[in-house]
């Protein structure tokens, strides 16, 4: 995995991405065809509901869910969330395979996986065979992608730009979010590589959304699960507007709602369901009283470092977790360094999200 690049490329579309002054010119840069584009003729129309069928669901009926880490090696990095797993080629894993994957994911909220060369330099149209096994891929509305691949999304901060939906009118920039949670399907299982990385920090950092409902009194919980809120991409889409992140809108912001609380398709497992970056309002409730319980909610979220866990960009890391019961962030404590970070997501949807109070109505 490389961090150096030519003197400058240009990118196709809008972007011309500099190089870092203290490279040397005649390294190159291996993976310039993943460079984001923002292209302003394109648009898309609304996405429309699909019937997701969450391949978890066939694992369950395995006699060993977990038979495709027989021969790896396992770490649990805590006890409410993640592991890291060394000794499993993502690039060979057949449908079997990918099915335990699956609900191995769901049960820990975010599974690292190391040594993925083979994974990591495939071309990108694997990445989306890769993808669509788990769902369908979702276009991000404002992000960039690679040329000719709008499936992609792509996280790019250099030290000359950046084209991350980053905030700096904070004390932080850590903002804990579940990935375009405005969308009526958001992703479920979703998969996430770095090209390129600062020598040190940069890490993400993620929270088992499963663990911070469990921290709440029962009583609170039960209230919880009455509930829904509006999740939006507006604000988003008008960060775009601005001029910010290249500057593109592909669809047109949407807003959706979703219950507070959430039921996992396959485990079961309820997990709370707001995030700081994209809920704006619980329904029925006035402004302040919404603003009480959302800001409440944030600020448990924020504090509950016995519910996170941090992973580090190791060369050739891929990084699997479920949008459904976890809330991550990238770190942004390498901006001074100038130093290169650029990862691929692949965004798989599933299911709107279920009511863990059955019988809830969303619309």
């Amino acid at each position: 995995m490389s961090t150096t690049t030519t003197a400058t490329e240009t990118v196709p579309g809008s972007i011309s991405v500099q190089a870092h002054e203290d490279k040397p010119i005649s390294e190159q840069y291996n993976y310039a065809h993943l460079f984001p584009v923002f292209q302003k003729d394109e648009h898309y129309p609304p996405l429309t509901p699909f019937e997701h069928v969450d391949p978890g669901h066939r694992a369950l009926k395995h006699e060993n869910p977990r038979s495709f880490l027989a021969n790896a090696k396992v770490t649990q990095l805590t006890p409410p969330i993640g592991e890291e797993v060394r000794g499993v080629n993502l690039a060979t894993l057949d449908d079997t395979a990918k099915d335990q994957l699956a609900l191995e994911v769901a049960r820990r909220g975010v599974v690292v996986f190391r040594d993925q060369q083979d994974f990591i330099n495939s071309p990108p149209e694997t990445y989306l065979e890769w993808g669509r096994y788990f769902g369908r891929l979702h276009i991000h509305p404002t992000s960039g992608h690679p040329e000719g691949f709008p499936h992609l999304h792509l996280v790019y901060r250099d030290g000359k730009s950046s084209f991350n939906y980053e905030l700096s009118d904070r004390t932080t920039a850590t903002t804990w979010h579940s990935d375009v949670s405005y969308e009526l399907q958001p992703p479920g299982l979703t998969t996430l590589f770095l090209v390129a990385a600062p020598e040190s920090g940069g890490d993400t950092i993620f929270t088992s959304q499963v663990t911070t409902l469990k921290r709440l009194s029962p009583d609170f919980v039960a209230v919880l699960r009455t509930l829904k809120a509006v999740h939006s991409g507006f604000e988003q889409a008008d960060y775009s507007r601005s001029g910010k992140r290249g500057g593109v809108i592909r669809r047109d912001p949407v807003e959706h709602v979703h219950p507070v609380v959430r039921k996992h398709p396959v485990t079961g497992e309820e997990s709370l369901y707001v995030n700081r970056q994209f809920t704006r309002r619980i329904v029925g409730f006035k402004r302040e009283e919404s603003d009480a319980i959302l800001n409440f909610l944030y600020d448990h979220i924020d504090r509950s470092i016995d519910s996170q866990v941090r992973t580090k960009w190791e060369p050739y890391t891929v990084v699997l977790w479920d949008n459904r019961v976890t809330a991550h962030s990238a770190i942004l404590d390498f901006i001074e360094t100038s130093e290169r970070r650029h990862g691929i997501r692949i965004t798989p949807q599933a299911e709107r999200p279920i009511p863990a109070l059955e019988g809830l109505k969303l619309d």
